[in-house]
C-alpha cells in the first residue's frame, strides 16, 4: 500500500499552468531562456513591439531582434514555374528553386509546414571569402531582384564578408538566425535539422540552435573526415574534419539515427572482463553446444582475464543442456536480458570447454550510427572523392569543395524513409538531390527533395570561379551558381537513369524562380492619374502567364507545388482542376 501525503505531488490535481508552459515550450522554444519564459521574446514572436533594452542570458548580438523580425515579416514574392528548364515537368516530384532562401522559406510555410523529415544545409563557413546575403528588412524581394540584376538599382553588390570587419560573426548570425527560425516550422514533429559547419562558427551555431530549437533537442554532433590528407595552410595544425550539428524538432519523438542493420548471425559474447561479478541461470534446453555429448562437472573455467565458474554439473545431450545450470562470472548481460533472449527463442551457443556463452543475433534489427563519419570506418567519402565525381559528371572542375553525394546518402539513410521530404536551402552544386536519389536506388523508396539556390554571380576574374564560368559559357548558360546546380542534377539524373533503367523512381525535377508577386501593385502617377487608373484595370502584371498566377494561388492556399493538375476548355475559358478536384480555377 502506498501512502500519499498532502504535500506529495501525486495528491495534487494536474498542474494546468505547467501543462500550458510545456505546450508553449514545444511550440515556441525560442521564447525561453535558461528554462524560463522570456515574455519580451514571446511578445515579439506574437507580433508585438518590444522596446530596446538589455537582453537576457543567452547568445546576444547586434541585430538579433531585427533578425527575428525579419523572419516574422511576410514575403511579398511568388515562385514562377520554369517548365522549359525542368526535367519531366509533368510528373516530377522534386523541386529546385532559384532564389533567396529566406524569401523562399517564407513562401513554403503554408504548403510544407510540418511536412519535411530531414533538412540538410551547408551554409557559408565564414572564412572571410564566403558570400553573406545582405537581407533588407524593408523589402527583401526588391533587394533580391536588385542584387541579382533583375531590376535596376544603384549598383549594390553581393560581396564577401572580410574577417577584418568588426561584425564578421554578427553578419553571419544575422544571416543564419531567420533562416533557421523558418526552417524549424517546416520540420515534421519527428524531423531533424543537420547543419554542416567548421570550427569558426560551430560554437555560435550551437547557441542559436539552442535558442530556436531548445537545448533539449540537441541530438549530437557528427565529425566528418572531409580529407584524406591534412591541409597545412592553418598556422597551428592541419584540419581534416568538419562538423555536422544535429537538432530535432522534438527529440522525444525522433527515432534513433541508424547505420544499417545488425549483421545476421553475428556473435556477441556474454563475458565482459571488468564488469561486476554475478550469476546467470540457464534453463534446460536453452543453450546449443558444439562440443560432444557428455557430463561436464562443476569447475572453475577462468582463464587469463576471463572469470567464469560453472556452479552445477551439466549434462549435454543431443547438442543441448538437459538440466538447468548456473555460471558465475563478469557478464555483459543481466539475467533479465538473458530471460528475454530465451523467451524470444534466440540462439545462445557454447562451442567448447571452458564455457564461453555467446548470443547469436539473427533479429535483423537496426543499429545506431556513431558520430564519426569516416572513409576508413564507415565508407563515407571525402571532398577529394566529391571533386573526382564532379569532374567526371561535368567534365570540368566547375565546383569548389563540393559535398560528396555519398555523405548525404549516409545521412538520408540514417534519418529518413519511404515518401519523406528532404530539404536543402543552401543547395550549392545540388549533391543533396543526388544523395537522395542514390539512397532511393539502394532501398527502393520514393523520397522527394526540395533544393533552394541563390543565383549568385560567378566572376571569371576569380580563380575559383574561372572553370565554372568557362563551363557555363560552353553550355550557353548564365554565369551563376544556380545554373550549375541545374546542369549537375540534369546530368546526374540521366546518368543514374541509364545505370538503373528498371528503377521506377523519379529522376526529374521542377524548376521555380523567385520573383515579385503576379498581382499588380497600386502605383499612382500624380502627373497622369487617368493613365494610372487605366493601368490598374488589369490586376495581373502584363508579362505574367496563367501558369504564374496558378502557382501563386497554390502557394497562397497551401497546396503542394507538385499537386496534380488537369485543364479543360469550357466556353472559351480554361478550367483547371488541382489535386483531383480539391481546387477548381
Amino acid at each position: 500500500m502506498n501512502k500519499i501525503t498532502g504535500g506529495d505531488p501525486a495528491a495534487h490535481s494536474k498542474d494546468v499552468v505547467a501543462n500550458n508552459v510545456d505546450r508553449l515550450r514545444s511550440l515556441l522554444p525560442d521564447a525561453f531562456a535558461e528554462g524560463d519564459l522570456d515574455f519580451d521574446a514571446l511578445r515579439q514572436l506574437l507580433g508585438g513591439v518590444v522596446p530596446d533594452r538589455e537582453e537576457r542570458y543567452g547568445l546576444t548580438w547586434h541585430g538579433k531582434r531585427q533578425a527575428r523580425q525579419l523572419a516574422l515579416a511576410p514575403s511579398t514574392g511568388t515562385l514562377r514555374p520554369c517548365p522549359e528548364e525542368s526535367v519531366n515537368w509533368g510528373t516530377a516530384g522534386n523541386i529546385l528553386i532559384e532564389g533567396d532562401n529566406l524569401e523562399v522559406l517564407k513562401l513554403l510555410q503554408k504548403s510544407y509546414a510540418a511536412r519535411v523529415r530531414l533538412i540538410f544545409i551547408d551554409p557559408p563557413y565564414n572564412t572571410g571569402k564566403d558570400f553573406i546575403y545582405p537581407d533588407d528588412y524593408r523589402d527583401n524581394i526588391r533587394n533580391y531582384l536588385r542584387l541579382t540584376s533583375q531590376v535596376d538599382g544603384e549598383g549594390a553588390t553581393i560581396s564577401s564578408n572580410p574577417e577584418a570587419s568588426g561584425r564578421f560573426h554578427t553578419n553571419w548570425l544575422n544571416m543564419m538566425y531567420p533562416r533557421l527560425f523558418l526552417a524549424r516550422h517546416l520540420l515534421q514533429p519527428e524531423g531533424v535539422l543537420l547543419v554542416s559547419i567548421d570550427d569558426t562558427e560551430v560554437h555560435n551555431l550551437r547557441l542559436i540552435c539552442d535558442d530556436i530549437f531548445g537545448v533539449e533537442n540537441f541530438c549530437g554532433c557528427f565529425v566528418w573526415e572531409k580529407k584524406k590528407k591534412p591541409s597545412f595552410l592553418d598556422r597551428n595544425m592541419g584540419s581534416v574534419t568538419d562538423y555536422i550539428v544535429a537538432y530535432a524538432k522534438n527529440r522525444r519523438m525522433t527515432p534513433p539515427f541508424v547505420a544499417g542493420s545488425v549483421e545476421a548471425g553475428k556473435k556477441y559474447p556474454f563475458n565482459n572482463a571488468g564488469n561486476p561479478q554475478s550469476t546467470l541461470r540457464f534453463p534446460p534446453r536453452s543453450v546449443t553446444f558444439s562440443c560432444q555429448d557428455q557430463m561436464v562437472p562443476a569447475q572453475d573455467m577462468s582463464d587469463g582475464n576471463i572469470v567464469t565458474e560453472l556452479l552445477d554439473d551439466v549434462e549435454i545431450l543431443n547438442g543441448t543442456n538437459t538440466n538447468e545450470f548456473k555460471l558465475m562470472g563478469e557478464w555483459r548481460y543481466s539475467q533479465a536480458r538473458l530471460d528475454s533472449y530465451i523467451a524470444a527463442n534466440a540462439e545462445i551457443v557454447i562451442s567448447k570447454i571452458p564455457f564461453r556463452p555467446n548470443y547469436v543475433n539473427r533479429s535483423g534489427e537496426m543499429k545506431k550510427t556513431s558520430n564519426l563519419l569516416s572513409h576508413r570506418v564507415n565508407g563515407v567519402p571525402t571532398n577529394e572523392d566529391a571533386t573526382e565525381e564532379m569532374r567526371h559528371i561535368l567534365g570540368a572542375d566547375a565546383i569548389s569543395y563540393p559535398k560528396p553525394p555519398g555523405l548525404i546518402q549516409y545521412l538520408v539513410r540514417a534519418i529518413s524513409s519511404e515518401d519523406d521530404v528532404v530539404l536543402d536551402f543552401f543547395a550549392g552544386s545540388g549533391t543533396t538531390g543526388a544523395g537522395v536519389w542514390r539512397q532511393d536506388l539502394e532501398d527502393g523508396h520514393h523520397r522527394r527533395w526540395i533544393l533552394v539556390q541563390l543565383p549568385e554571380s560567378l566572376d571569371e576574374k576569380d580563380r575559383e570561379h574561372r572553370a565554372a564560368v568557362e563551363f557555363l559559357d560552353r553550355q550557353g548558360k548564365p554565369r551563376n551558381l544556380a545554373e550549375l546546380t541545374k546542369e549537375y542534377l540534369r546530368r546526374e539524373g540521366e546518368r543514374m537513369k541509364e545505370a538503373s533503367p528498371m528503377f521506377p523512381g523519379d529522376f526529374g525535377f521542377r524548376v521555380f524562380r523567385l520573383d515579385s508577386t503576379n498581382i499588380r501593385e497600386w502605383d499612382p502617377r500624380p502627373s497622369d492619374l487617368e493613365g494610372s487608373l487605366d493601368t490598374a484595370v488589369d490586376s495581373i502584371k502584363a508579362e505574367r502567364t496563367e501558369n504564374d498566377v496558378l502557382f501563386e494561388l497554390l502557394i497562397k492556399l497551401g497546396f503542394d507545388l507538385c499537386t496534380p493538375m488537369e485543364s479543360r476548355e469550357v466556353l472559351g475559358k480554361t478550367i483547371y482542376s488541382l489535386g483531383n478536384g480539391a481546387l477548381m480555377v
